[in-house]
């Protein structure tokens, strides 16, 4: 297990774990939809089985690529630490219990499911053909909301797409960064990504954009949602950590990638969740 821990990266999750917990209690404290604790398991097995499935799936198709790159040599299947089949029956066996789990969710969740699965497999070969590898990431990450809405009311709303969009930009805009330490690595291998196709500089730039945009997404969801001040402190945090980890990145320097890309954007989306919850707690009287 450890073995495979590893291969999915776990601690990733912590990325969009928090956004899918907004777009679950989103639906419960603001319908008619009562909180119900299988339904609250089954979500975040779905969130493990699709986050085991596109993780898994990225090591697999990739392992020739990282073999060859010195940054990731040292990965499970290019290391000998898992083989590239058991790596492919994980995959498999995690998108089937992906689709499975949604079943017993609702029908939209389990018709919905095979197109879930479709966007977030579908990433790992995109950098093999446009420098937009890093949308089509935050896309499959941006799912997290809106399905957890779906999955607790069956419908979807304006508001939890507002959350699905600000994860989009969110990631799009950190993966950006994070691509900028196989710049030239990607243009020797023909790989895309927005640093080998615009450079660092203007990679940088684009990455600002996104993370305007991401700031946008937490903010208008207060257009329609009677929140409390707690709420605001949630975004004035998650928008101050998009702006430290553009500080901590120059041009001529990218040596605290990982520290912007982990640590910076691991806090933002946890406190701006748990501003979120308890937001909603407070307006509501809501007790699990």
């Amino acid at each position: 297990m450890k073995k495979y821990f590893s291969l999915v990266l776990f601690a990733h999750s912590v990325f969009a774990l928090p956004f899918a917990m907004i777009g679950f209690f989103l639906g419960v404290t603001t319908t008619t939809q009562s909180f119900n604790w299988l339904l609250l398991v089954l979500v975040l097995l779905c969130m493990v089985f699709a986050r085991n499935s596109a993780m898994a799936f990225n090591r697999y198709l990739d392992r020739k690529i990282d073999a060859k790159n010195p940054r990731t040599q040292m990965r499970d299947i290019p290391a000998g630490i898992v083989s590239a089949n058991s790596a492919l029956v994980f995959v498999i066996t995690n998108c089937v219990l992906f689709v499975i789990t949604t079943f017993f969710i609702n029908p939209l969740c389990f018709y919905l499911s095979p197109v879930a699965l479709f966007i977030v497999l579908f990433y790992s070969y995109t950098k093999r053909f446009t420098a937009l590898c890093h949308l089509v990431l935050g896309l499959g990450l941006g799912l997290a909301p809106i399905g957890a809405y779906i999955a607790v009311t069956g419908s979807f709303n304006i508001v939890p797409i507002f959350y699905s969009l600000a994860v989009l930009f969110w990631v799009s805009g950190f993966d950006i960064i994070y691509a900028l330490q196989d710049e030239d690595f990607d243009k020797e291998q023909h790989l895309h990504s927005i640093p080998a196709a615009l450079g660092r500089k203007n990679a940088l730039n684009l990455s600002v954009v996104f993370h305007v945009g991401a700031a946008l997404c937490v903010i208008l969801p207060i257009l329609f949602t009677d929140f409390s001040f707690v709420y605001y402190i949630g975004v004035a945090f998650f928008c101050a950590m998009l702006i430290y980890q553009h500080l901590l990145i120059k041009p001529n320097d990218i040596s605290r990638v990982n520290k912007a890309f982990a640590t910076t954007n691991g806090y933002a989306s946890v406190i701006f969740a748990l501003c979120f919850l308890v937001d909603a707690f407070l307006r509501t009287n809501f007790i699990l």
